[in-house]
């Protein structure tokens, strides 16, 4: 065997990679699929239909269920727990239970309890004692019960742009290797209050064809959490505020948007999530293009492998 297994865990399964390590009193049933170096440590339970990547590690007393299947390095904090039966009843096993899955790279941290049926993106990173409802956005740190977006891993923030370097000007890039600008639009306040203009073939980037609003949003929930091929938006918090995160597949920005005289202009293969929403915010989105299921880019790895073919064929 290419793997090591403690005289006192139990290893029934004989699809278990080289350079793995089951400690004692760890459990793997004959159906689970353990990748390449793995660790699980003492007390650790894995059933059936489970499928661990290559690299992952796995603390000590966390129990897999069937339909949980995580990526490669990911991390499992000790006492995390899986539900995979949003209905459980005694004696009542359902005809086919939830599937969990958890990204590549991404960590749990200990006591976290992961609801059924979820998806955890690639690196995010779920707080000790979090209660994960809802699927988390790749590069995501959620904490709290429910869990909410705390902020995004590796991104810079661009809260004081507008006091530090807007001036006069009528846009400004949020960062010399991003594409992605906010723009600034015609204010006019007097006594009968106040006037914001948007002249759609001077202020813009693009002349809109199409418009929706977000409002609403619980304060553990999100929107967006994906990219356009083709369309290219303008987001204007005209009341309340809520942040976004951008990402051009090289780097990561995160705007605080406050005010109606405010628009960032988010290019085409650019990744948004927009989070934190106030109680009172309302979200205007301005979109080049009228609504095309088959202009979203809905998962983040999709997303990566179009930016990668798209960055090797310029070169």
């Amino acid at each position: 065997m290419g793997y090591f297994t403690h005289e006192k865990a139990i290893c029934e399964s004989d699809n278990i990679g080289d350079g793995t390590t089951i400690w004692a009193y760890a459990h793997v049933h004959p159906g689970a699929k353990v990748g390449k170096n793995c660790n699980l440590y003492d007390c650790v339970f894995v059933e059936n239909d489970v499928v661990i990547g290559d690299d992952c590690t796995i603390k000590c007393g966390v129990q897999l269920w069937d339909g949980v299947h995580l990526e490669e390095r990911v991390f499992v904090g000790p006492n995390v727990s899986f539900i995979n039966d949003p209905f459980p009843r005694s004696k009542g096993m359902p005809t086919a239970f939830s599937k969990t899955v958890v990204r590549r790279g991404a960590s749990i941290g200990g006591n976290a309890t992961i609801l059924p049926g979820i998806v955890l993106g690639e690196n995010s990173m779920i707080g000790p004692g979090s209660v994960v409802n809802v699927s988390v956005p790749a590069n995501a740190m959620v904490v709290g019960n429910p869990c909410r977006i705390v902020r995004f891993a590796e991104t810079q923030l661009h809260d004081d742009i507008l006091m530090k370097h807007w001036q006069d000007k009528p846009s400004i890039r949020l960062a010399e290797e991003m594409d992605i600008s906010l723009y600034r639009f015609k204010n006019f306040i007097d006594r009968r209050g106040t006037l914001t203009v948007v002249d759609f073939d001077f202020s813009l980037p693009f002349v809109p064809r199409r418009m929706f609003t977000i409002q609403d949003v619980p304060e553990s929930h999100f929107r967006g959490n994906h990219a356009h091929k083709q369309c290219h938006q303008l987001l204007i918090c005209t009341r309340g505020n809520c942040r976004v995160m951008v990402d051009n597949g090289k780097s990561r920005a995160d705007v605080l948007l406050d005010s109606c005289t405010v628009g960032l202009h988010v290019p085409p293969m650019t990744w948004g999530v927009q989070y934190q929403f106030s109680n009172d915010a309302v979200l205007q989105v301005l979109a080049s293009d009228p609504y095309d299921a088959e202009d979203y880019i809905d998962c983040y790895s999709d997303f990566l492998a179009r930016f990668q073919g798209a960055s090797d064929t310029k070169d």
